[in-house]
């Protein structure tokens, strides 16, 4: 089992998106690589630009979900050139980023970016860096889109359900 941290704008929809995917173990959504106090941050505190990430954790089975097609399912639903923004959200919160605790994937993480901003033909605003820190969020925000199937999300409605239709 791998994990790897995501943050893709409003965590919400991105941890409902990836839960549909074989060999995605577990998410958690929380807050992400803001600045070292050692106390978590509220989602206030976050809504008031704490500079944490809205993030979902991702523990995976790389044999069944390897890394570069799990980056492959995240990049479906970003706008990787947009800096802090996705859809109608905006603030440093919904930056996106790739986290990681283990190095061993740092050079597969950069390559595959590379990858992406030259297929783009520009330098993408995906922050790659190691994980700093990670707050789980609220339980209400846990499986948030399960709950209220009619909440917002940037990410279309039909991409929940991928899975379903491959």
């Amino acid at each position: 089992m791998k994990t790897v941290y995501l943050a893709g704008g409003c965590f919400w929809g991105l941890q409902k998106f990836l839960d549909q995917f074989e060999g995605i173990e577990e998410t958690e959504v929380g807050y992400a690589n803001g600045p070292d106090g050692g106390k978590a941050p509220s989602y206030e505190d976050v809504c008031r630009s704490s500079g944490h990430a809205e993030t979902v954790r991702v523990c995976y089975d790389e044999e069944v979900m390897p890394l570069d097609a799990l980056l492959d399912r995240y990049f479906m639903v970003i706008d990787p050139l947009s800096v802090n923004k996705q859809g109608n959200d905006r603030g440093i919160q919904y930056r996106t980023g790739i986290y990681w605790t283990d190095p061993d994937m740092e050079q597969e993480i950069r390559d595959y970016c590379g990858g992406v901003s030259e297929r783009l033909g520009a330098q993408i605003a995906v922050e790659t860096e190691p994980l700093r820190n990670f707050f789980p969020a609220e339980e209400y925000h846990q499986k948030y889109l399960d709950k209220n199937p009619h909440g917002y999300c940037h990410i279309p409605a039909g991409y929940m359900h991928i899975a379903e239709k491959a």
